[in-house]
């Protein structure tokens, strides 16, 4: 399996490109339609995409990937935050292509995209609809856990409660993991538990 971390230009998300192949790839959270051009950079073909949540900032290359004949999903409920205010895409003003989800999944489920698995964790508190995807010790967390700090849940849909119950979920996952968050560095999930002060793991 290969990884790619795409860093956003400007306010956005980080990007995923995860491949097993070398030849087809699945896009988390691809966020600014640039994400096209770096896929076809390392001679990929996005096939599907995987969001961990609605907001802007982590889906804003979802249309251009889609009019590539990507496929689109998200977890279950979470459709109404992408084609609504909640994406807080006019309360940033950002430009935000329409589109809409092509598939959705639920908590525990298994994805078999690619050659590879993704197992769904359903996480609300940073919204609602917040999930993360697991793969081969590799955790993909969005805007739920990040390296010494989590998610805010002052926006649309947000609750702290239910936050700090998926974080402590994430660490009571079997083993370590590296971490992929939405925002800033990787970390893993053992450094987490062990040192992250915003919440504990017990």
């Amino acid at each position: 399996m290969q990884i790619y971390k795409i860093y956003p230009i400007g306010f956005a998300a980080n990007s995923y490109l995860v491949t097993a192949d070398g030849k087809r790839a699945v896009a988390i959270d691809p966020a600014q339609p640039r994400i096209v051009e770096e896929a076809k950079k390392r001679g990929l073909t996005v096939t599907h995409v995987l969001l961990t949540h609605g907001h802007f900032d982590h889906i804003g290359g979802c249309a251009a990937l889609q009019a590539a004949g990507a496929k689109v999903g998200c977890l279950a409920g979470e459709e109404g935050l992408i084609a609504g205010s909640g994406n807080l895409a006019a309360m940033f003003g950002a430009p935000m292509p329409a589109f809409t989800p092509d598939f959705t999944f639920r908590d525990g489920e298994e994805l078999a995209l690619c050659g590879m698995r993704f197992c769904v964790i359903a996480t609300p508190g940073h919204t609602a609809g917040g999930a993360c995807f697991l793969t081969e010790g590799h955790l993909f967390t969005g805007d739920t856990l990040f390296a010494g700090s989590v998610g805010r849940t002052d926006l649309p849909t947000g609750d702290a409660d239910a936050l700090a119950q998926s974080v402590r979920r994430l660490y009571a996952l079997e083993g370590d993991h590296t971490v992929h968050p939405g925002h800033e560095e990787d970390t893993t999930l053992e450094r987490e538990r062990t040192h992250n002060a915003c919440i504990r793991s017990c």
